[in-house]
This record gives structure tokens, C-alpha cells and sequence, in this order.
């Protein structure tokens, strides 16, 4: 239960609940290192707290870091909390496991990300893969042997791009885990947009979200 979310920070939803199921599926021996990147208001940092890991938790929104370090001392969980852009806080470190829940949302104006605004949690380019891609291309080598990438996006940013990146960096990875959902006011605004790309079929009022596990081999 998170206690604050200030205006701005990105909310709690049906994907941070995926994500939170992927984690308690997950294997997590006390001690073990746990990175969330882009933690927004910390909910995914305190529940792999509640398991025991040593959290660091990162998000490039003051305003998030400031609500998850409120959240952290209202849950009374010792949680690890940085300013930066992705990685850039964390880079000289490994991790057992590696929390993502990225913006991940096409956007027609796709050239660049909103700087700042409620927008900034979840636009992600004219593809939605702005951030995955980066995340791809630097959570490898930030994980431990045996350590585990655990990303949730929607099905309309190329799952199957991530799936394959990851294995190029030669990480096992695979889609563990999918949730239809109504689309919400985000997508709905953007519908006939998304249609005309074809990024969502005519028929389908929902949208798909995925959790892609990602494990580098030991």
C-alpha cells in the first residue's frame, strides 16, 4: 500500500501489479541486491523490500524520488533511493535482480519525451520503445550470473523486439506473464492514431500488457 502520490508521479496500476506478481513468483534469497528503476512512487522498491532484498530504487523525477522516500519511512522499510536518469546512479554496480517498469506508450509526437509532466512516465516515442531499448541495451551488464531482468510493457511497443535484444546480449529471456486490459484514458485519447499505424486492431477495445523475464546465465 502506497502511502503518496503526489501529483506528477506515476500512480500505481494494472502493470505495477503484474510486475508485483512477477516478483513474488520470483526466487529472492534474503540479502539479495534489487535494483527498481524508475521506481515512481516506490511501490514495486517496498514490496521487494518486504522480501527482504536490498533495494535501490532510482527515478529521473524529483518528484518521485521525494515520494518514494516518503513512502519508504512510512513503510518503515529501509529502501535505497537515488536522483538519475536509468542506470546512470547505479552503473558501477550488479544487481540480483533488476526491476523495470518503464514509459513504454507511443506517442505521436514521437521525435522526443515530454520533459517533465505526468506524460514523462509513460510516453516513450512514436514506437513506445524509447526506454526499452535503452534498458535493453544496459541492464545486461548490470546483472549478476544467475541475476534476473524482470520489465513490464504493453504488447503495442514490440514485446517480441525486447525478447530479442535480451537474447542477443545473451540473457535468456522470455514473455512470462500477459493481462488484457480496458484501455484507459491515455490510449483512448490516442486511439485512431493507433489504429491508423496499425498498432492496434480495429476489433480490439483492450490492451495487453506483458512481463518479460530476462535471466543472465551462470
Amino acid at each position: 500500500m502506497i502511502a503518496l502520490v503526489p501529483p506528477g508521479v506515476y500512480a500505481p496500476q494494472e502493470d505495477t501489479e503484474l510486475l508485483a506478481g512477477a516478483l513474488s513468483d520470483e526466487p529472492l534469497p534474503p540479502g539479495a541486491q534489487v535494483l527498481d528503476v524508475g521506481t515512481g512512487s516506490g511501490a514495486l522498491a517496498l514490496e521487494a523490500a518486504r522480501r527482504g532484498g536490498r533495494v535501490t530504487a532510482v527515478d529521473v523525477s524529483w518528484s518521485a524520488v521525494w515520494a518514494a522516500r516518503l513512502n519508504a519511512r512510512f513503510a518503515g522499510l529501509p529502501v535505497r533511493i537515488r536522483h538519475g536518469n536509468l542506470f546512470e546512479p547505479v552503473h558501477e554496480e550488479t544487481f540480483d535482480l533488476i526491476l523495470a517498469n518503464p514509459p513504454y506508450v507511443p506517442a505521436p509526437d514521437g521525435h522526443r519525451r515530454p520533459p517533465r509532466g505526468a506524460a514523462r512516465a509513460w510516453d516513450a516515442g512514436a514506437d513506445g520503445r524509447m526506454v526499452v531499448d535503452r534498458i535493453c541495451r544496459q541492464a545486461p551488464g548490470l546483472l549478476r550470473p544467475g541475476g534476473v531482468l524482470l520489465l513490464v510493457q504493453s504488447a503495442l511497443s514490440g514485446p517480441d523486439l525486447t525478447v530479442g535484444q535480451l537474447r542477443a546480449a545473451g540473457l535468456k529471456a522470455a514473455v512470462t506473464g500477459r493481462r488484457r486490459i480496458a484501455l484507459g484514458p491515455v490510449l483512448r485519447g490516442r486511439e485512431h492514431w493507433l489504429r491508423e499505424r496499425g498498432l492496434l486492431p480495429a476489433a480490439d477495445d483492450k490492451e495487453e500488457l506483458v512481463v518479460v523475464r530476462a535471466e543472465l546465465p551462470v
